[in-house]
């Protein structure tokens, strides 16, 4: 091929390239809860209130730090996400994806799509890698503090980053530019050229958005995790995912031949249409 295709990886964050919930690698404990606390008043809030629970969360993130004295600030979210463990070859998995796709004339664009913290993720060792982070966050004021939530990703809206993907517009707050038309043929990225991987209820939207229109999705599981691997095959079984691995990232597993071949799969196919178009 004389031209690169563009693909984009899109990845959950919680359960997909991270196990357990980032609120739990230090912010929680910070403010005197256990984990198992911090979730029930959280989920409480929402029942009570028929409420989102992503702003409950966050609205607890908030309520607990002022009354503990804690400052919430985005240094201090990024200090966290240091600490954040990542699934087996997670942080070699982007170099040795991009070097196969290089080889096959593709240009792999990687995108996380989180109800997670961004500030969170900003603080992580692979946070360079994405183009864009899409995840919940925070307004601050001007000392720093966060006081209100700027963005709030639920299981819904989170398709819409896959439809500003597809179009290539970056920002969140445009409903323009992702609103306007655009020929399919001069849309950045194909929905057939996009892989979503995701572990969980917050991702089958997106999974079966990207899967209904030609392009693939992967839902992973915790290795060690026997109800992780149920939870996940149920999906499979269901026609949510086109494929499930499990969140094991390293050279030769089984994730990384599931997504090398939808490469050249990509690289097949696009190769193929440019051959149609010659007279």
């Amino acid at each position: 091929m004389d031209k690169k295709v563009k693909a984009a990886l899109i990845y959950d964050f919680d359960g997909t390239l991270s196990p357990g919930n980032m609120q739990e690698y230090g912010f929680i404990a910070a403010v005197g809860k256990s984990n198992e606390e911090f979730w029930h008043e959280s989920n409480v809030l929402a029942e009570d209130f028929d409420a989102d629970p992503i702003l409950s969360y966050m609205l607890k993130m908030l309520e607990h730090a002022g009354k503990t004295n804690t400052p919430i600030k985005r240094e201090a979210f990024q200090a966290t996400g240091r600490n954040i463990k990542l699934f087996k070859g997670v942080e070699s998995w982007f170099g040795r994806i991009n070097h196969y796709a290089e080889e096959r004339g593709i240009e792999i664009l990687h995108y996380i799509n989180s109800s997670g913290l961004k500030e969170i993720i900003e603080g992580t060792p692979i946070a360079g890698e994405f183009k864009k982070i899409y995840a919940c966050e925070f307004l601050y004021n001007e000392d720093g503090d966060a006081y209100w939530p700027a963005v709030a990703i639920n299981y819904t809206n989170k398709t819409q980053f896959i439809y500003k993907i597809n179009k290539g517009v970056d920002s969140v707050s445009d409903s323009h530019l992702v609103n306007a038309y655009v020929p399919d043929s001069e849309r950045p990225v194909p929905y057939e050229h996009m892989i979503y991987v995701g572990d969980g209820t917050t991702d089958i939207p997106c999974m079966r958005l990207v899967s209904d229109r030609r392009g693939h999705s992967i839902g992973v599981y915790n290795p060690d995790s026997e109800q992780g691997y149920q939870k996940t095959k149920l999906l499979l079984e269901q026609n949510r995912v086109s494929m499930i691995s499990p969140a094991d990232y390293s050279e030769g597993s089984r994730m990384e031949t599931l997504v090398k071949t939808i490469l050249d799969k990509i690289a097949t196919d696009s190769a193929l249409a440019a051959l149609a178009k010659e007279v």
